[in-house]
């Protein structure tokens, strides 16, 4: 066979490969979380009798997927339901309404004693990385609770395999004795996840793991995450309100709002155009290094409060605070479609879309041609700063809080300018 014939052979194998690759089947056998339709109601009771007056609407109707190895980057507005979201993925709360596939299999239904021996495959860091600690015990112990917990004796003894994964995380091995009080808030992170990984999980859900945490130590910890993936193999879920974190994490991106995805794509698609006016917004958000591009972009405010998850508005539930609301994003909630790849968007008149695939009126153009190099400035030069306070308020709610107020300004029917 000459040197031609098989170069010939060679790129349509690797044709074929890509080709298979890219196939349903394999795509499905991938698929490590799959999600739909969940949902969190909590119950709000009165009275004497505590009848129930109400629910609080914090996650409704969700669908998305995590394939194995990738990274899931979940985003959004304080109280929009991305921990609540996290803690049902990890079964830590009770759905009201949905299925949770890990691997293929229905864990939704699963008793507690049915999940423990799945338990090691996911595991989760915790925001607070003081409050997850216990106290009382020392480092060894905490690090070594999953081997007791799931009745693992590692080659070597519990004793080595704690103080090899300290090492793992960037502590010394010196530390297996200390107590948490004895660390600084970067040590006891990297606690947190080295008791995570002690029984090498598939999958890891990071709530905030940063947003705790001084700016000059996120960046190691980010690091850290990124190192361990690479070495292990993990599937990340990571929530965040900082989009600069999230896009150095993440291989994916869904944004949240109220209860709901507004948006989901892959991490450049989603950053350089985004498509849902509520992401939109969130990107012009970002903070900018560059004093001279500061001065000339354009900053987009919110209208109005954001409603209450108690009583969201109907249909789509961005519409309240919208510039290009119309008739129809009140009375028919938009699905979550695809667009165009595998950027997906639930909006009836998305942004940054070709006229005629967007919607049913002209595509207004809001995110300057300077935008996207404005986003890929912040996430070089302040790749740790937070953007938690996207409303002007900067109130704080958890994910099952009624909401606040935020940005409030005068509605217009065109879309806002920078803010003075």
């Amino acid at each position: 066979m000459t040197e031609g014939a098989r170069a010939g052979d060679d790129v349509k194998a690797a044709q074929a490969a890509e080709g298979a690759a890219d196939s349903p089947d394999v795509r499905e056998r991938d698929v490590l979380v799959r999600v739909r339709g969940l949902r969190k109601h909590f119950p709000i009771r009165s009275g004497v009798t505590r009848r129930r007056a109400g629910a609080v609407k914090a996650v409704d109707g969700l669908d998305f997927d995590i394939r194995e190895g990738e990274t899931l980057g979940l985003v959004g507005e304080s109280g929009c339901g991305k921990s609540t979201t996290g803690r049902m993925v990890m079964r830590l709360l009770e759905p009201t309404e949905g299925t949770i596939e890990f691997g293929g299999r229905d864990i939704t239904g699963l008793s507690r004693g049915q999940l423990r021996p799945l338990r090691r495959d996911f595991q989760m860091i915790f925001q607070d990385p003081q409050s997850s600690l216990n106290p009382r015990h020392t480092v060894g112990t905490i690090v070594g609770l999953p081997f007791r917990l799931q009745k693992v004796t590692p080659e070597g003894g519990i004793k080595k395999a704690v103080q090899e994964l300290l090492e793992l995380v960037g502590l010394s091995p010196e530390h297996y004795n200390r107590y948490p009080h004895e660390f600084s808030g970067g040590q006891r992170q990297r606690i947190g996840i080295a008791r995570a990984l002690a029984l090498r999980p598939k999958l890891v859900v990071a709530d905030e793991p940063v947003s705790a945490l001084d700016v000059s130590i996120q960046a190691q910890v980010v690091n850290l995450l990124d190192d361990l993936q690479n070495e292990f193999g993990l599937t990340y879920l990571i929530i965040a309100h900082d989009l600069s974190v999230v896009r150095h994490t993440s291989d994916r991106v869904a944004v949240m709002y109220l209860g709901k995805i507004v948006e989901i794509a892959d991490r450049e698609d989603l950053y350089s155009s985004p498509k849902h006016p509520y992401t939109v917004a969130l990107m012009s958000a970002v903070p900018v290094p560059d004093p001279a591009r500061r001065e000339t972009r354009e900053r987009i405010l919110l209208k109005g409060d954001v409603p209450s998850p108690m009583d969201p508005p109907p249909a789509c539930r961005f519409h309240t605070r919208c510039w290009k609301v119309q008739d129809i994003c009140k009375t028919q909630e938009p699905p979550l479609a695809e667009i165009t790849g595998r950027h997906q968007v639930a909006c009836h008149f998305p942004e940054n879309v070709p006229a005629g695939e967007g919607g049913a009126v002209e595509v207004v153009e809001l995110v300057k041609p300077g935008a996207a190099a404005d986003v890929d400035a912040a996430a070089a030069g302040v790749a740790e700063a937070s953007v938690t306070d996207v409303d002007a308020s900067g109130a704080e709610a958890a994910d099952a809080d009624a909401g606040g107020p935020t940005d409030v300004a005068e509605p217009k029917d065109t879309p806002p300018t920078s803010a003075p």
